[in-house]
């Protein structure tokens, strides 16, 4: 019998499409509550609100699109045509952000307030359109035993577009050009980001054929009905057992729990540093980007230990040392008013802790779901993670203007924390097949 093996140079060219996501989305967490609040002048409750708002349209967004991509039938496949359309929606609406800003900036005026939660609102609609279809690809063209080491990539490429953006942040935008300024035009970051997210899916669409390789990729789950819990009810479809479908809910639970303390903190960073720190977007992007750098370094090696550690304990270790990381946070910043070399030490471990937990939890959902359902567990998955996200942006945002800036990180830790708890009740879509570790488990480069 043949050893599976993980086709990678395909996992990154499907990882693209990803990549151009979280670009994206590393811009938007880091500028939009800077604008909000700089040039518009909303408080910390009006931000977190505006800011949980994309969560709230992706509650309904991410399971929908998710569902009805699965249902989708097209000569590009059935992910392909939403990723083309959401990203190209997404890059007209992305652009008159910085417009919209830079005119109020010069002339405050409430229709254009409400000009940019209008467009702000259409961008989050075209974003939340093919987010779970992107990401439901890999899976689709993914054996199950892979697909952690296949998620270990597509984060991978996830993590390549945040730094893209991180890295030109910084260049363009140290302390020594923002700090002092009535106003900063944030104009090019916008246009940057959107050539990256065109380029990503131009050659996603020129490399990738969805439809000759998901078929490839079902012809070969076929052989291996074992691989598949979901059983028969007796009609021609199938249903979760009642074990495994307890084990999908404590698993939707940790990942709301580890988001909500993850989200808190992406969220509201760059005003906790320009709050309690005095520094600008630049040494708040040094410290996202190490994070970040840590990740990715992280990733490869997470989806080896996964395969041979199981996917949950891998998820454990990573909910552990994360938590230890925003408590280490807490105390490095009580006291300082400058980014010190221990907290970079800290958020590269945030990077190694969130790598662990993101490579797993994905393939741990949709292992529990048949090869058709994939788009709608991607998006059961998206539900639980915005679910949290849509409630942690203005609980934490309240808490920190009523008690203190400083509760963030207790705030982050200890929900962190509970989703270790919750893991514990989880049995069932942990890896099912021994894999080789090392370079050997990373072999056939090729096509």
């Amino acid at each position: 019998m043949n050893e599976l093996k993980l086709n990678n140079k395909r996992t990154i060219l499907v990882g693209l499409a990803f990549l151009s996501i979280c670009s994206f989305w590393q811009m938007y967490d880091n500028l939009v509550p800077l604008i909000l609040r700089e040039t518009f002048h909303l408080d910390e409750a009006y931000t977190g609100a505006i800011m949980a708002a994309d969560n709230i349209l992706a509650l309904f967004l991410l399971p929908f699109f998710g569902g009805l991509s699965d249902k989708t039938s097209t000569k590009l496949g059935r992910r392909t045509p939403y990723i083309l359309a959401g990203t190209a929606g997404a890059v007209i609406l992305m652009n008159l952000l910085p417009i919209l800003d830079n005119s109020y900036s010069q002339e405050a005026a409430p229709f254009k307030l409400v000009s940019f939660i209008i467009v702000l609102g259409l961008l989050l609609i075209s974003m939340g359109t093919y987010r779970s279809p992107a990401v439901a690809l890999m899976p689709d063209v993914t054996p199950k035993p892979l697909r952690s080491k296949g998620n270990a990539i597509i984060n991978l490429m996830g993590a390549v577009g945040g730094v893209l953006y991180l890295g030109i942040s910084v260049v363009l935008y140290p302390a020594s050009v923002t700090r002092g300024q009535v106003h900063v035009n944030y104009q090019p970051l916008f246009i940057i980001v959107s050539a990256i997210m065109v380029l990503a899916v131009a050659v996603l669409l020129v490399t990738i054929r969805e439809p000759r390789l998901v078929e490839e990729n079902r012809a070969l789950e076929k052989e291996h009905p074992e691989w598949n819990l979901a059983k028969d009810d007796g009609s021609g479809g199938e249903v979760l057992p009642g074990p495994v479908k307890k084990s999908l809910i404590f698993l939707l639970a940790s990942i709301a729990l580890w988001y909500a303390g993850y989200n808190g903190v992406t969220t509201w960073f760059s005003t906790y540093v320009a709050e309690v720190m005095g520094e600008g977007i630049g040494g708040t992007n040094t410290c996202l980007m190490v994070a970040t750098v840590g990740a990715i370094v992280s990733y490869i090696p997470i989806g080896v230990a996964a395969s041979k550690f199981g996917r949950k304990r891998t998820i454990q270790a990573g909910v552990i040392l994360l938590a230890a990381c925003f408590v280490a946070g807490f105390l490095m910043t009580r006291n300082s008013h400058t980014i010190t070399a221990p907290m970079y030490v800290a958020f590269a471990l945030v990077g190694l802790a969130w790598a662990a937990i993101n490579v797993n939890s994905l393939p741990m959902v949709v292992e529990m779901c048949k090869g058709s359902d994939v788009g709608k567990f991607t998006g059961y998955y998206y539900t639980a993670s915005m679910t949290a996200q849509v409630i942690t942006p203005v609980l934490a945002g309240t808490l920190m203007r009523d008690i203190s800036y400083q509760i963030l990180f207790p705030y982050a830790a200890f929900f962190v924390s509970m989703s270790f708890v919750t893991m514990l009740f989880v049995r069932h879509g942990d890896s099912k097949a021994e894999a080789k570790t090392g370079l050997d488990a990373f072999e056939d480069m090729d096509d």
